[in-house]
């Protein structure tokens, strides 16, 4: 028998949003009235319709009594008609304040959603890179779609709806005690048994929605990888093994969704054969005394369909619940989020800067991914200058920390040791934004946003002019392949770039780091991935920007880095040698070893004559 696969358990991280064992259910509360706050006029609004709502509501089984005794029973068709149309108004007028309370709330509820989303998002672009490692996208993305959603259905249907029934409930209650108080204590002995169910369904279905939010964030992060990576998922053949880990992860999340759905059901079963015993013992005690003429045939009628809309909502109960719970569990995992305090530090008075206008130091600079085990620093004591002007090469085998620089110079990362100073002062001295304005950065994979070749030079700055994005586009040469297209600039790029070749998509990023006119450009690795004659290309066309400009390069082949003016030599994080090409092969260390490798496999991979 063949034994199903295992989903992969949710990370610690995604555990630590989903809360299991501390009751938060009045910080939720409180946290979304804070963000309802800004349209509480409307929602008090909405609030006021209730009382006129569940007044016409319960003014309708009155009525019925009236036709019944007055016109029904005694055959006395005069005034019938007046009843009637009493009756329509009501339901008219109940009908018209539902429509404005719930058009109301829809519109205040989505715009107070609208700007959660926009919190989430903009404190998600604050936190440091490190977090979106630890968090696959999928499951970010179920925070701002899914989870959101469930509040906003809560909103609109959850909240308000509970708050609605309370005054409707009181007034049955009143009504009920005042017509007939031996009958009303029968239809209230089951409520204390009704009230015990919904707190031990309470506390299973929230356990249970819970674990389905988890279970959803997994299946959205596997399936946004999957369709990622679906192009080496089909070169490997792996098509079956991918499949079979998806249909486990999507198991897990049917039997999550099984256990909540059990929950509901049964509290729904329970709710609807307690207030049906409920209602047959009220025919069966209000018939007795109407035959005893304890009670008109009108009155006992009235007192059936109060009770029947006493238990309306309590039948409900379990949906409302349900809503209520899913909505609480979601608003953990997005206020999870927003509690992260993995933030790049800002000085609270930092100084003002606005170009480079001497050198950039790194001094003594250590540096560690992790750092509670300081015997792993991927960093150690790193000291040099770039004077401004100066075109730096970065070189060094696969993982002696040439890419953590640049992290560490653009702040994505902070150093644990040591300083980088711009100008003399600490880059943490500065505010962030005006930090990486300095900077232009082309990395290895060039990424491309769905939308406009303008769009994705210009980034979306409204302030770029159009003759910048052209120029920077004519100086990497890529105008010509943009012209190409009947669309010119406005030529639409889909995901990734990936109606673009290779080559094509990073000249579109080095137009983009070029019209900024970064004060520093940095290309890491930035020719990695391009042919010879891309990258011909782009080495003539930048060629003079550079020699007027300071520039950091990190790349492998000599053709990029033996014009910098400087060599920094990493190895296993330490600054073994600094120098000019020339400089550094006379002096036959390690540089000149990297080179005669790459020569040498430059040799082997040229064809024969």
């Amino acid at each position: 028998m063949s034994r199903r696969p295992q989903a992969a358990p949710p990370s610690a991280r995604e555990e630590a949003l989903a809360p299991e064992k501390v009751d938060r259910d009045s910080i939720m509360f409180r946290r979304l009235g804070a963000i309802i706050k800004p349209y509480r006029l409307t929602f008090a609004a909405c609030l006021l319709l209730l009382p006129a709502i569940s007044g016409l509501s319960l003014v309708q089984p009155w009525i019925i009594q009236q036709a019944i005794d007055h016109h029904y029973v005694p055959r006395q068709i005069d005034g019938l008609g007046l009843l009637l149309l009493a009756y329509a108004a009501t339901l008219v007028g109940e009908f018209a304040l539902r429509f404005v309370q719930f058009y109301l709330m829809e519109h205040a509820g989505q715009r107070a959603l609208r700007d959660l989303r926009c919190q989430v998002f903009e404190h998600m672009q604050r936190l440091k890179i490190a977090f979106f490692h630890r968090n696959p996208v999928g499951r970010l993305m179920t925070r701002l779609t899914t989870d959101v959603d469930s509040l906003q259905e809560a909103l609109s249907s959850g909240v308000v709806t509970i708050i609605g029934d309370v005054f409707t409930l009181v007034g049955i209650v009143v009504i009920l005690l005042a017509r007939n108080w031996h009958l009303a204590l029968v239809t209230f002995a089951v409520v204390p048994l009704l009230i015990g169910i919904s707190v031990i369904f309470r506390i299973l279905m929230r356990r249970a929605y819970r674990l389905l939010r988890v279970k959803i964030a997994s299946l959205n992060a596997l399936l946004q990888e999957s369709v990622t990576g679906m192009s080496v998922i089909q070169l490997f053949t792996a098509e079956g093994a991918s499949r079979q880990q998806y249909d486990a992860v999507n198991q897990d999340h049917r039997d999550a969704s099984f256990q909540s759905i059990r929950y509901d059901a049964i509290l729904y079963a329970l709710a609807e054969m307690i207030s049906s015993i409920a209602i047959a013992s009220i025919i069966w005690f209000g018939a007795g005394e109407a035959a005893s003429d304890l009670i008109t045939l009108g009155a006992l009628v009235a007192f059936i369909e109060y009770v029947q809309k006493f238990f309306i909502p309590i039948r409900e109960l379990s949906q409302k619940y349900a809503l209520v719970q899913s909505a609480l569990a979601s608003a953990e995992r997005i206020f999870g989020i927003l509690d992260e305090d993995d933030l790049i530090p800002e000085d609270p008075d930092p100084l003002p800067i606005k170009a480079l206008a001497e050198k950039i130091t790194f001094e003594d600079v250590w540096f560690s991914y992790q750092p509670a085990e300081e015997g792993r620093w991927v960093l150690k004591g790193v000291s040099f200058e770039i004077a401004r002007g100066q075109k730096v090469a970065i070189v060094g085998h696969t993982g002696a920390g040439k890419s953590t620089l640049i992290g560490l110079l653009t702040r994505m990362v902070d150093v644990q040791r040591g300083r980088i100073l711009i100008d003399g002062v600490d880059i943490r001295r500065l505010r962030l934004a005006d930090l990486r304005a300095l900077f232009s950065i082309v990395l290895q994979d060039g990424f491309l946003f769905t939308g406009s070749v303008r769009d994705n030079i210009a980034m979306h700055d409204p302030a770029m002019a159009d003759a910048d994005i052209r120029r920077a586009a004519a100086i990497v040469g890529v105008d010509k392949i943009i012209e190409r297209a009947p669309e010119g600039y406005d030529r639409h790029i889909q995901e990734r770039g990936s109606n673009l070749s290779t080559g094509e998509r990073q000249l579109v990023t080095f137009a983009r780091a070029l019209a900024r006119d970064p004060d520093v450009l940095i290309l890491d690795e930035a020719t990695a991935n391009v042919d010879t004659e891309t990258e011909a290309l782009i080495d003539e066309a930048v060629a003079a920007m550079l020699a007027q400009q300071t520039s950091v390069v990190i790349a492998h082949r000599l053709s990029t880095i033996q014009r910098a003016d400087q060599i920094i030599v990493l190895h296993k994080g330490e600054v073994a040698e600094v120098g000019a090409h020339a400089s550094l092969m006379a002096r036959e260390g390690l540089y000149n070893k990297l080179v005669t490798l790459q020569k040498a496999r430059m040799n082997d991979t040229e064809p024969t004559p």
